[in-house]
């Protein structure tokens, strides 16, 4: 999940990786730098998603030296969409299974959100938000997302949005892992579970003490 907000963007995730019902990582982390200024969230096939942002960062790092100067976010974000789009009939059509949302900041243009779904299409939004959880927070978004946030307000809207999706998807879960960029650089922020707002039938874990006999999952 990636949001605008007034002078960045906060792109966030969860850390839970799945094989089926099998959890293969539970502190894993789903945002890979591209360059110096711009973020990659992914979901979908790990292994599809790491070979484009290793191939796109590789790309991205040889055009910054070209420039002399770090790459708009807009062009990093068309390299991603042109090598998912170029790879649709990669295993036997079916293309790869990397459904991204890309975020940085720029000089000109400041902060900026790209949703690229599975396919390769590519549209920029104030928001994006992407992968199995998604689909149990869109009216929550839909409902409390405003224009103009700061940028504490938009780190905690993003953290609730991912709480609320990991309490009912199985396939997320573990902590929450935030990057913040602007035109003072980037910022990465580490939220655990025992920080996270419960929802529905959770255990509050934010005030338990060692010894209380409360229990960790």
């Amino acid at each position: 999940m990636a949001v605008v907000y007034d002078g960045g963007i906060v792109i966030g995730c969860d850390t839970r990786v799945s094989t089926g019902t099998y959890i293969s990582n539970r502190t894993s982390d789903k945002i890979t730098p591209l360059s110096d200024n711009v973020f990659l969230a992914r979901s979908g096939s790990a292994a599809d998603t790491q070979l484009v942002s290793d191939n796109v960062r590789h790309i991205a790092e040889q055009h910054s030296i070209t420039i002399g100067e770090d790459p708009e976010v807009k062009t990093v974000a068309n390299f991603v969409m042109q090598l998912v789009y170029n790879n649709k009939n990669f295993n036997q059509g079916m293309g790869l299974t990397a459904a991204m949302v890309l975020a940085g900041w720029d000089k000109q243009e400041g902060g900026q959100v790209f949703a690229i779904p599975i396919g390769g299409s590519m549209v920029q939004v104030p928001w994006a938000v992407d992968g199995s959880g998604s689909t149990y927070i869109w009216g929550f978004i839909d409902g409390n997302y405003r224009e103009g946030m700061t940028r504490e307000e938009t780190e905690e809207f993003i953290i609730k949005a991912l709480a609320l999706a990991m309490a009912r998807d199985g396939s997320s879960g573990g902590m929450v892992r935030l990057v913040t960029v602007n035109k003072d650089g980037s910022t990465r922020r580490l939220v655990t579970h025992e920080e996270l707002p419960p929802f529905f039938e959770e255990l509050d874990l934010r005030n338990l003490r060692a010894g209380s006999g409360g229990v960790v999952l």
